[in-house]
């Protein structure tokens, strides 16, 4: 179930299937030159079926964030029986049957393959990073580059604390992390335009963008491709990283911390830090009066359970129309109790992102832990409509019981 079957080149598009991690489908499309483009920083461990089942959310900022967007069709087996979506780049015809499995978290079904929309690997890179004395202004400019068309790669914005826990800055700066890459084209314009909105609203850039472009293969006839492709290398990269989203000198930084994290977050937990990381996305107007009330309350939490403690936030993806706020927890935890310190502190997060507006997850889907505010934050009729759709599909409630949806009594 790990095996890339079909790859239309003319579409661009490949038939994959859900059993495949990160590096296997990479592998697979390398002889192509493409790429799925979709770095989840579970890459290396997790899979399409994966990925599909919780709507994940990759490493690149904007345009294609989630894997939602690179869907072209599914194929799903449920109790009742096969379905199957038809391949299409977009069609009218009633609502979009692949939304119904996407985030469905295995309660109605399992995934067991996709066509999935690919794109040539990236050839030209740059990257920079920005520095504002204040977030708000950092904030600023990060609405401002999703609302301007150019779409960055990267375009991840650390707050002070959480700057200087990554080791990009020395706790009195908020840093912009930006990227840009194509298949098709030199980036520099793209790079001096973001520099430009960035700087016009309090940045500074320390340091000159970092611009590079590999040579790698193209899918492209020579007689259609506005660059000639170059000769092609002896042996086809095997392995694919988000590197390029992280070539200046503070993204370097923050790639190596970035990647550590998970199992930073492991050895703090056993020398009994209570830590843990929430996200959520909002619309800009709701931001400020969001982020000021989920510090206060995660503050309050922690000082009140834990004695002191340190919140910090970043932003992973921005959109046109709001931010994806991710946050950070750490606190002295106390022997035996760490726990029930630990649940506190969520509690007041989640339910301070509820009454402010915001989801209960951008990225990091419901499950069991996430289900008892999914409930509040979803429709009651709309539950039923999700609980009909299980007891048609799913008679037996046998697929995955108890997540998504209440388990049957």
């Amino acid at each position: 179930m790990d095996k890339v079957l079909e790859i239309d080149t003319a579409s661009r598009a490949a038939r994959i299937q859900a059993g495949a991690t990160g590096p296997r489908i990479s592998q697979q499309l390398a002889p192509q030159g493409l790429s799925l483009r979709h770095f989840p920083q579970s890459y290396e461990l997790s899979t399409l079926g994966g990925w599909l089942a919780t709507r994940a959310g990759g490493h690149y900022a904007t345009l294609y964030t989630h894997i939602d967007d690179l869907v072209q069709s599914l194929r799903v087996v449920t109790p009742a029986g096969v379905i199957e979506t038809r391949r299409l780049p977009a069609s009218g015809a009633g609502p979009a049957p692949e939304r119904l499995f996407l985030g469905s978290e295995g309660a109605f079904g399992i995934i067991t393959e996709a066509w999935m929309r690919v794109q040539p690997r990236p050839r030209w890179r740059a990257s920079a990073s920005v520095r504002f004395d204040k977030f708000a202004d950092g904030v600023i400019a990060a609405r401002v580059l999703s609302q301007s068309g150019l779409y960055p790669s990267n375009c991840r914005l650390l707050d002070e604390k959480e700057a200087l826990i990554h080791r990009v800055a020395g706790g009195d700066k908020a840093v912009l992390l930006l990227a840009f890459e194509s298949a098709d084209h030199p980036v520099e314009s793209w790079m001096e335009r973001a520099l430009s909105i960035a700087t016009d609203v309090g940045g500074s850039c320390e340091e000159e963008p970092k611009y590079s472009i590999d040579i790698i293969y193209s899918v492209l006839p020579r007689s259609v491709s506005s660059h000639p492709p170059p000769p092609p290398p002896a042996v086809p990269p095997a392995r694919e990283t988000p590197d390029g989203l992280f070539d200046a000198q503070d993204a370097s930084a923050y790639k190596r911390s970035f990647f550590d994290a998970p199992y930073l977050q492991s050895a703090l937990v056993s020398l009994g830090v209570v830590c843990d990381t929430f996200e959520t996305a909002c619309t800009w107007e709701r931001f400020p009066e969001l982020h000021a009330a989920v510090t206060r309350a995660v503050e309050n939490a922690m000082n009140e359970a834990c004695g002191a403690g340190v919140v910090t936030c970043r932003f992973t993806h921005v959109y046109p129309d709001g931010p994806a706020p991710y946050y950070t927890f750490l606190a002295p935890g106390r022997p035996g109790a760490e726990l029930d310190q630990w649940a506190a502190i969520k509690a007041a997060a989640t339910d301070t992102i509820l009454a402010q507006g915001g989801t209960v997850t951008h990225h990091h889907a419901v499950g069991r832990l996430h289900r008892p505010w999914y409930e509040k934050e979803r429709s009651a009729l709309f539950e039923s409509a999700l609980v009909a759709t299980k007891e048609r599909l799913d008679p037996a409630g046998i697929m995955n019981p108890g997540c998504l949806l209440p388990e049957r009594a």
